[in-house]
């Protein structure tokens, strides 16, 4: 297992990439994004990589792209969050019992990481997830963050389905949610809905309240 890696360049497809990227915008973060929240969280979220002009422009995940205005909104309602809105990683935003990451900490890409990028980057996510409280719940926002964090645990992927809404016990008391991804496709197709998305954070805080 190994500790977020700024620099981290395992993975030369990615390398190339982000340095590609950094002729073209200069004033972008171009590098592996960090995971943002508490140390030892009672939630943990888990996207999938940063986006273009969000995370990967900003260095903090889900901020500056769609994807991450529903996904602050809603951590504020539900108590994870001091403010409802991410501008910058130098906004004060703090987060409280919570932490967000990325399955694949560098942007991708076409958005589409490769399966060996996701199973290299996976060492991080181990670590992060073994550096939590045991019993905290570990959201995840579409497939490949679940498929990520079912790795990150050694679980057969074939006993745990992804599906919308679905909760799972893995070792250690923690728990695993799935959610659609707050994506700026699944949320205008309506594939997720916002009282969808509310619906599973409510899930985490009843969990977590009753802890």
């Amino acid at each position: 297992m190994s500790v977020f890696d700024l620099n981290c360049k395992k993975c030369a497809r990615l390398s190339d990439f982000l340095e590609s990227l950094r002729q073209d915008y200069p004033d972008y973060h171009n590098l592996p994004v960090a995971p943002f929240g508490v140390k030892q969280p009672q939630l943990l979220v888990v996207g999938l990589a940063p986006g273009m002009h969000g995370a990967n422009a900003t260095g903090r995940p889900f901020t500056g792209d769609h994807a991450g205005i529903l996904l602050y909104e809603t951590l504020y309602q539900y108590g994870f969050s001091i403010a409802p809105v991410s501008v910058s990683k130098v906004d004060g935003l703090k987060l409280i019992q919570c932490c967000i990451t990325n399955a694949v900490k560098c942007l991708p890409p076409e958005n589409k990481p490769t399966t060996p990028e996701i199973h290299e980057c996976n060492q991080f996510l181990r670590h992060e997830i073994k550096a939590i409280k045991k019993g905290a719940v570990i959201l995840a926002l579409g497939t490949i963050a679940h498929k990520a964090v079912l790795r990150a645990f050694d679980c057969k992927q074939s006993q745990y389905k992804f599906a919308h809404g679905a909760q799972y016990q893995l070792d250690n008391n923690f728990i695993l949610l799935d959610s659609y991804h707050c994506s700026r496709y699944n949320t205008q197709t309506k594939r997720l809905t916002t009282d969808m998305f509310q619906q599973i954070f409510q899930q985490a805080r009843t969990i977590i309240d009753a802890f």
